[in-house]
């Protein structure tokens, strides 16, 4: 829309582009050797801004950054079908190795089901940390971990693709919380509002909805976009 691009900060106008960054980390965004990126990032080039990403909204984050929350996730964990391991319930990841990224939301997570373990007479988790997904997931198939902890997007994403593995997810009552991966735009540049504005769009013209089903993802999606979902109230 026009409307739209005529609102963009003047350097955008200028030089036609808005920049983003972020790791390979699927389905939101999978980098190939080459360069190419594919994903959600892909598919919503629309929705794109400065940091773009499963990074969840805070408070502290929002004093630097605007951010637009376009989905929501909860914490999963990915087991190969023929695991020997016993898990197949909620509750089975106690006293099991875990394998997630290190400094993420999912360890996080995982220590508080941790918690939820011993505090209910079971064996603690083992957590196994490691740089990225994919680490996780080979460390899964290779045995070095009984199952490997990620968003439910991702868990999404892994058991469509590889027939392989299944998932469970933890509960609130297991101290999982819900997660507000948004897309981050610096205060600085000033974009964030507009951004919002197109994602309204996308959600209003049936876009977003097409995109999230093509993917799989109508479980973790939101009915409606939300600007500065931490500080908003």
């Amino acid at each position: 829309m026009q409307s739209l691009r005529d609102a963009l900060p003047q350097v955008i106008k200028d030089t036609g582009v808005i920049r983003f960054a972020g790791d390979s980390h699927p389905p939101y965004r999978t980098v190939a050797e080459n360069g190419t990126v594919t994903g959600l990032s892909a598919a919503l080039q629309g929705m794109l801004g400065n940091r773009y990403g499963p990074v969840k909204a805070t408070a502290e984050r929002e004093k630097q950054f605007d951010t637009i929350t376009w989905m929501t996730t909860r914490t999963a964990y990915v087991f190969p079908v023929d695991s020997t391991a016993g898990t197949t319930r909620t509750e089975d990841p106690c006293g099991k190795r875990v394998a997630v990224v290190t400094a993420s939301v999912v360890e996080e997570q995982l220590n508080k089901l941790s918690r939820f373990c011993t505090q209910n007479k079971r064996p603690a988790t083992q957590t196994i940390g490691l740089d990225d997904t994919n680490g996780t997931l080979l460390a899964t198939r290779s045995g070095r971990a009984d199952a490997a902890g990620m968003t439910e997007a991702a868990a999404i994403d892994v058991t469509r693709r590889q027939g392989a593995y299944k998932y469970v997810t933890q509960t609130e009552a297991q101290g999982a919380t819900k997660d507000d991966p948004a897309l981050y735009v610096p205060k600085s540049s000033k974009p964030g509002p507009v951004l919002q504005q197109v994602f309204e769009e996308l959600f209003e013209n049936g876009t977003y909805v097409g995109i999230m089903s093509r993917w799989g993802l109508n479980r973790v999606s939101v009915p409606e976009p939300v600007f500065n979902a931490a500080t908003s109230g």
